[in-house]
């Protein structure tokens, strides 16, 4: 029996774990050092034109980066990483519901000893597709029943 629930457990016992054990640390190791390294840049960018300005002598307003630019862009590459993150997370939640519902390959083959012992025989294969396709027929009508209560539009009589 299939539970997209059960499936959504699985996906977060599996993955929020292994996120918090091996993608943040990685993450944190990676991109923490970045942000190190352009912020002490900028320190002493700044530091050498106060030292010019304390001295009298003219400064190069211009080529001084500030520390909220640099800490924008750090955010932003987070941001970034982020998304990136979510969506292998969808990719992966994907390839587990589409495993799921299509677990086994039909053989081409029509030699029985070609046959693989995890493919699905054809009139399996047939009933899991009729059986999707009442699905999907069922979650049209849903939401063709929902949009025409939102609208206010009465259907049709006599359709198919």
């Amino acid at each position: 029996s299939f539970s997209p629930k059960g499936i959504d457990n699985r996906i977060e016992n599996i993955m929020l774990p292994l996120n918090k054990s091996m993608v943040r640390p990685h993450l944190e190791y990676c991109v923490v050092p970045h942000l190190k390294k352009n912020l002490m840049k900028i320190a002493a960018q700044n530091l050498v034109q106060n030292t010019n300005i304390d001295n009298g002598q003219k400064s190069n307003d211009g080529l001084v980066q500030r520390f909220d630019k640099s800490l924008e862009e750090f955010y932003a590459l987070c941001d970034q990483l982020e998304l990136c993150l979510r969506l292998a997370y969808e990719c992966l939640s994907q390839s587990f519901d589409s495993t799921k519902h299509s677990p086994n390959l039909v053989p081409t083959a029509t030699k029985p000893d070609a046959v693989q012992t995890e493919s699905l025989p054809y009139t399996q294969y047939l009933s899991m597709i009729k059986s999707q396709i009442s699905c999907a027929k069922d979650i049209h009508n849903a939401l063709l029943e929902c949009s025409n209560k939102i609208t206010g539009k009465i259907p049709a009589q006599g359709g198919p």
